[in-house]
């Protein structure tokens, strides 16, 4: 068994997407580098340069299953949760490393509260592989990251601009919201991981009728 999960794990990583991954990250690092040659509008936009950092992770995270060999993986013995579960763990240390050198290439000056922004990117991070995982459950589709990617974008977008703002989720940090939308941000955070466990269970078997021929 110990020669069987090291065969797993080292198979998992040769199949991970890290190419798009670490160039979404360089994409992010360069956004939050931005924070330190804005000048006087640095206060101003090192949150929104952050929170784009973020988003330009994520969207190398929504390729993380993807796996043009899923198909034929699917027979194999070691079931639908544990490969995904082992993708995850496997990119886990680097998404922390690339959030740390993120959060340190802001001027501490201009760095948001740390532990708020952190609430913020651990959400889009779990929302980018909760849909990479319905995509994965729902269609049949072995490379389902670019459309995720899409949609994780777009609905960035709209939600930045069409949020009702008594449910503001992004708010400046001097804004007297700034607690009650990180409140939102961890019910994003909880939702996002329930919906990502949901969509790693196995497909549920469909019963097969039997068919009564006529003599």
């Amino acid at each position: 068994m110990p020669r069987l999960s090291g065969e797993l794990v080292l198979m998992a990583c040769r199949t991970l997407p890290w190419g798009v991954v670490g160039t979404a990250g360089v994409a992010g690092l360069l956004l939050a580098a931005l924070t330190r040659i804005t000048g006087e509008t640095g206060e101003r936009l090192s949150l929104h340069l952050l929170r784009a950092a973020v988003l330009a992770f994520a969207m190398g995270l929504v390729f993380l299953l993807d796996d043009p060999a899923r198909h034929t993986t699917a027979t194999v013995p070691t079931r639908r949760p544990v490969r995904i579960a082992l993708r995850v763990a496997l990119v886990v240390p680097a998404t922390a490393a690339w959030w740390t050198a993120a959060l340190l290439l802001v001027p501490p000056d201009l760095r948001p509260p740390v532990a708020d922004i952190t609430l913020e990117a651990g959400a889009a991070f779990a929302l980018a592989v909760a849909g990479a995982a319905v995509a994965v459950r729902f269609t049949e589709v072995t490379r389902p990251g670019p459309r995720v990617a899409g949609g994780l974008l777009i609905s960035a977008v709209l939600a930045m601009v069409f949020w009702p703002g008594r449910w503001a989720l992004f708010v400046p940090v001097e804004d007297e919201r700034w607690a009650a939308a990180h409140d939102r941000w961890a019910v994003v955070l909880a939702g996002a991981v329930v919906v990502g466990a949901l969509g790693v269970v196995e497909p549920l078997r469909r019963w097969a009728w039997p068919v009564v021929r006529g003599r």
